[in-house]
């Protein structure tokens, strides 16, 4: 599964990955509010590929009526949304200070509340939900206990907790193993995956139902391709392909403003390759399509990856 990842996981970013064999791709999250109002610019976050089959569309908030306002409004869209997904671990201050995302964490009896609110109004046909391990402290015995409690088809559970951040060293898959043990529900496993070796020890290591690849996908969307099909090819050549691929199929979902929008990717695509810093200072000063094209195509056809 493509991980939901705010700034992102648009429409043509999914499209990338989903060429390259996720099984799953994920909406970036999206507030039950700006849903409810039917925000213009957040109807354009609902929009999916005609080749995302399954997809699952993210959420994260903590009013019951707006939210049962917001899945309502989702329903209309339930012949292109396979899943609905609540957030319960998003870190980030915006959410969780106003008691989303991971704050749900503090507060599992409204967890469990909202859950079976969303099947009971919810038309579109899976429901999930991703955790993390806690909010201060870890207590995955109790979200698992929690989760079995409600009417979801499976849990994504990254391996750390609110406080923890994205440090590396916090990780902890004995806490996933433990929750598949007790869930009663397939279990997707989330965090630090960024290789085929790495898929494979966490598979092992948590008895996972399957992966779900957020920061490593943004750099390397082909990774999909990797872990499932062997793919070898890590060449100067693939990444031009890809990131032309994508910026033209950005361009065309967003029009001139994509340019800007897709200087975050260029500067992960061009990750470890001779006069990648030049190159990055360079597409910061371009707002012109045609001019960021010729751009990615000269350093592309130019560099090598360096020793």
């Amino acid at each position: 599964m493509l991980a939901p990842l705010a700034g992102y996981t648009d429409l043509p970013f999914r499209e990338v990955v989903k060429k390259f064999g996720a099984d799953i791709t994920v909406s970036e999250m999206i507030s039950v509010h700006a849903l409810a109002f039917k925000n213009k610019k957040t109807l354009k976050m609902v929009e999916k590929s005609s080749i995302e089959n399954p997809f699952a569309l993210q959420i994260a908030g903590n009013e019951m009526s707006i939210i049962a306002r917001a899945v309502e409004s989702l329903n209309t869209f339930k012949e292109d949304i396979q899943i609905l997904d609540l957030n319960c671990g998003c870190p980030a201050p915006k959410v969780s200070n106003h008691g989303s995302g991971s704050s749900l964490l503090k507060d599992l009896n409204k967890l469990r509340e909202i859950l079976r609110l969303i099947r009971k109004v919810s038309e579109i046909p899976y429901l999930s939900v991703k955790v993390r391990l806690g909010f201060n402290t870890k207590i995955p015995l109790e979200i698992a206990n929690a989760l079995n409690d409600t009417p979801i088809d499976y849990v994504v559970v990254h391996g750390r907790t609110k406080a923890d951040g994205y440090k590396k060293e916090r990780i902890d898959y004995d806490s996933i193993a433990l929750m598949k043990r007790i869930l009663q529900v397939p279990l997707i496993a989330n965090g630090e995956i960024n290789s085929v070796q790495k898929s494979q020890e966490v598979l092992r290591h948590t008895g996972a139902d399957g992966i779900m690849i957020g920061r490593a996908a943004v750099e390397k969307p082909w990774i999909f391709a990797q872990i499932k099909e062997g793919l070898q090819e890590e060449s100067v050549h693939l990444r031009r392909r890809v990131s032309l691929e994508h910026f033209n199929r950005t361009i065309a979902f967003r029009g001139d403003y994509g340019v800007i929008m897709f200087r975050k990717n260029l500067h992960a695509y061009s990750k470890g390759l001779r006069g990648a810093s030049e190159f990055r200072t360079l597409v910061n000063t371009i707002t012109n399509p045609a001019l960021m094209r010729e751009a990615i195509l000269e350093f592309f056809s130019t560099t090598t990856f360096e020793v």
